[in-house]
């Protein structure tokens, strides 16, 4: 079980450390235990102003906005990571410094990367880049559900909404004065 201290270790290893810190596999399970159980605590207290319950209440303020900032600080490193590793590799010990779902997102963030300097470098070659798809559009008014392109129900869509739809029915949309184009 973590507690305040531990909460604001972590926050401030993180804040003042280059690189990710070595922090429990479990952290993010046994913070969201310690809120759980701190949110019972003041709930109990429901409406006492006695200094205990203001301060549990305060306490779970401020261990929300440090994990946060634990958080934030821990996903720009991973994009830096990211940034860095596209051009060099990573080290094993940013890695292993890593929870899964850190872990995941890095994956995920070297993949589009990698993606991106493939399209990058295929334009360079001289081939065209590949036209967008879709089209997002702004709907003018009130449009029932619909069979798109692929068989598959679309919509409906109200006044207002805005989807991200394929250019053959934004077309038609926009033709019946149903829909305009998102700048």
């Amino acid at each position: 079980m973590i507690t305040y201290n531990d909460i604001y270790e972590a926050a401030r290893k993180e804040r003042y450390s280059e690189s990710l810190q070595k922090i429990p596999k479990s952290f993010i399970k046994e913070f969201a235990q310690y809120l759980k159980e701190k949110k019972e605590v003041a709930s109990k207290d429901n409406g006492d102003l006695s200094e205990a319950s203001i301060k549990t209440k305060k306490q779970i303020e401020n261990a929300i906005t440090l994990f946060n900032e634990f958080i934030l600080r821990r996903r720009r490193k991973i994009l830096n990571l990211v940034l860095v590793a596209t051009e060099t590799g990573i080290s094993k010990a940013d890695f292993d410094n890593m929870l899964s779902i850190e872990k995941d997102l890095f994956e995920e963030l070297m993949y589009c990367m990698k993606d991106a300097g493939k399209k990058l470098t295929s334009i360079l070659g001289g081939e065209k880049e590949e036209e967008a798809k879709n089209e997002l559009v702004l709907f003018k008014e009130k449009v029932s559900e619909f069979v798109g392109l692929d068989g598959e129900m679309m919509g409906g869509f109200n006044k207002g909404d805005i989807a991200n739809i394929p250019k053959e029915i934004a077309k038609i949309l926009i033709d019946d004065g149903k829909a305009e184009i998102m700048e």
